[in-house]
């Protein structure tokens, strides 16, 4: 079992930036597909990126989020920009099982999350 670990989450104010890490145990990090997601108070858990053959973004983070990784170190990367406060959520790094594609576009209903991170807080208040 995958031990994922999500660091970088704070307190930030609106217009700024933060750069979360997530740190996968295993030798096998580099064939799975990986994510964020974001769980805000009172609400649903929320597909927020994806890094597979290509990257994939939630519509109100694109353009201002970036996803990449880093196989050598065994790390996946969440860079956010010009936060706003509903940007406001714990973020939970993903390890997929399956992930899934429709018409090019990420399938949320269809993609299957394998591993969950512990989460990290990310606030956005002035």
């Amino acid at each position: 079992q995958v031990q994922l670990v999500e660091s970088g989450g704070g307190l930030v104010q609106p217009g700024g930036s933060l750069r979360l890490s997530c740190a996968a145990s295993g030798r096998t990090f580099n064939n799975y597909d990986m994510g964020w997601f974001r769980q805000a108070p009172g609400k649903e858990r929320e597909f927020v990126a994806a890094i597979s053959w290509r990257n994939f973004y939630a519509d109100s983070v694109k353009g201002r989020f970036t996803i990449s990784r880093d196989n050598a170190k065994n790390t996946v990367y969440l860079q956010m920009n010009s936060l706003k406060p509903e940007d406001t959520a714990v973020y939970y790094c993903a390890q997929y099982s399956q992930l899934f594609t429709t018409g090019g576009d990420y399938d949320v209903r269809m993609s299957r999350v394998g591993s969950w991170g512990q989460g990290t807080q990310v606030t956005v208040s002035s």
